[in-house]
């Protein structure tokens, strides 16, 4: 028989570890609850944390305890990561993908406190109160210098409508504000019903007399307010940003800020982080603070309560509403492989559709089928939304995001499967009525992911990490021509596939690139080769 302390060692055994990182508030603690041995160490110190991590299941971080790929080769047993926030830059999340470990955040957990630090910054620009104060602390009194506008009536443009986008829209209407946004991937319906009017960009810039940027950092955005966008505006507005540093152009802000083409500006985030010195410092009409968007207690708390719910799940072996990298919940081995591939497939419908569209079906044909691939319809939706929204993107709030947008998602499946043994598509439809459709298979014993038909054209080619995709008049002398630009850009084609649906009619080049392509050479390709579109992707 065994001893009373063998068996209290196996009862302890059993229980999973759990190991807090870096001090969490007590509500955290408790979340957890009783089912898993907590742990303790000073995840900044590697010579703590390496070591402690050896044991544990699930390791919960904040901002200062980096995991790397030394830390994640250290976990022989980690099952997850929890960040107890939004940011996931001390989080090496493709080491941690690769060694099959989920990682996961808080990503509303900070949605009111940065929309409520947005206004801040707002009225603190608008009423020069950061100077004023500044001056009353030196002993001036300086009343008419430092007067001020009021936001009644004013119309303000919301650059991005996501989450937090919306609940700037709304205290800003509370102050009696006209609201208009820019988004391309919001209906206009769905803008009507919370009071915002949709317009195009140049006219945000024309008519708005408050901006306020709230869009995710991407390929697209970055510099989306630059100089030629602030050379249009009007000259009493203020800018904001406290949504992600770079969207607006820095040196070309401050010029505007300098010469009066833009009145004040709040600003909460920079191109390069920590920033401590910026010439926007020296201007009397910048109020800045240092990325304190989430920095409130009530954020940090939710962040805490959030990833400890997410690591109870995660261990418990069900759907993590917040993983960023691995999908959680009880899901058929055969349908795990597909995962990647209808997110990637989402989010190249996105980019060939333009923008969100009206309806979305996501079909699935095959042997699959006979499983539930409820899990292929979620990951194409979080593709779908992936490039286009502020907020971070995960399995659970995709189909809030779609509902939010007015988008109708539907789940077709289909046992028959003439040409593939399992063929997962994306099909949707534009608001002017026409049809986007992209589609993918897994080949051979590895299960390689196949792009085979993009937009009605039978391709097969691999879903790289950056993908060109054109399609134009079947000539020739095409394939040369966009080969000449891509390589004089200094871009490698590491494939390609050409389709058409005759001789002379309209074709399809896909290329596989090995780096990411600029704006610009886009443009030169759809210019030199007279296409109907060109697109991009980024699926890195």
């Amino acid at each position: 028989m065994a001893s009373p302390t063998r068996l209290v060692r196996e009862s302890r055994v059993t229980k999973p570890v759990v190991l807090l990182a870096e001090e969490l508030s007590p509500a955290t603690v408790d979340s957890l609850g009783p089912d898993f041995e907590l742990r303790h160490c000073d995840g900044s110190d590697r010579s703590q944390l390496l070591p402690a991590l050896a044991d544990a299941d699930a390791v919960l971080v904040r901002s200062a305890t980096k995991i790397d790929a030394e830390a994640l080769a250290a976990a022989r047993r980690l099952k997850v990561v929890a960040r107890a926030g939004v940011g996931l830059d001390n989080v090496d999340v493709k080491s941690a993908t690769q060694s099959g470990v989920m990682v996961v955040n808080a990503p509303t957990s900070n949605i009111v406190s940065a929309a409520e630090l947005a206004v801040g910054l707002l009225l603190a620009a608008a009423r020069h109160v950061a100077p004023a104060s500044d001056a009353l602390r030196r002993g001036e009194w300086k009343r008419s210098k430092y007067t001020g506008v009021e936001l009644y009536e004013k119309t303000a443009g919301i650059v991005g409508l996501g989450r937090i986008g919306v609940l700037v829209a709304q205290r800003l209407s509370a102050f009696g504000m006209k609201v208009i946004a820019y988004d391309p991937y919001v209906q206009a319906g769905r803008a009507a019903q919370m009071g915002v009017r949709l317009v195009t960009l140049d006219e945000l810039l024309a008519e708005a007399e408050v901006i306020s940027v709230h869009l995710p950092k991407t390929a697209e955005t970055l510099g989306l307010i630059g100089e030629a966008q602030l050379r249009r505006v009007r000259p009493e507005v203020i800018v904001v940003n406290a949504a992600r540093g770079g969207i607006v152009d820095e040196p070309a802000l401050y010029s505007a800020l300098k010469e009066g083409r833009v009145a004040a500006a709040g600003l909460d985030v920079f191109a390069t982080e920590p920033c401590t010195d910026s010439p926007l410092f020296e201007l009397e009409n910048v109020v800045a603070t240092p990325h304190l968007g989430a920095s409130t207690h009530e954020a940090q708390e939710k962040a805490g309560i959030a990833v400890a719910r997410s690591v109870r799940l995660a261990l418990a072996g069900e759907l993590v509403p917040d993983a960023v990298n691995v999908q959680g919940g009880v899901i058929a081995e055969e349908v795990r492989p597909g995962i990647p591939l209808a997110e990637k497939l989402g989010r190249i419908f996105t980019a060939l559709a333009d923008g969100i569209a009206q309806q979305l079906d996501v079909e699935v044909r095959g042997e699959i089928t006979v499983h539930d691939v409820t899990v292929l319809e979620l990951a194409a939706l979080k593709g779908a939304f992936a490039d286009v929204v502020e907020e971070n993107v995960s399995y659970v709030n995709a189909p809030l995001l779609a509902a939010e947008r007015g988008l109708e998602v539907r789940l077709l499946t289909d046992p028959d499967s003439p040409d593939h043994r399992n063929l997962v598509t994306v099909r949707g439809t534009r608001a002017d009525g026409s049809q986007v459709s992209v589609s993918g298979t897994l080949v051979g014993i590895q299960q390689r992911e196949r792009l085979v038909e993009i937009d009605g054209y039978d391709v097969e080619i691999e879903p790289t990490e950056h993908l060109v995709l054109a399609q134009y008049e079947d000539r020739p002398g095409m394939i040369g021509t966009v080969g000449n630009i891509l390589g004089d850009a200094g871009v490698n084609i590491a494939g390609m596939q050409v389709s058409r649906d005759r001789r002379g009619g309209q074709a399809l080049v896909a290329m596989a690139v090995d780096s990411a392509v600029s704006s610009e050479v886009i443009e030169d390709i759809h210019v030199a080769m007279d296409a109907e579109w060109v697109r991009r992707v980024d699926l890195a």
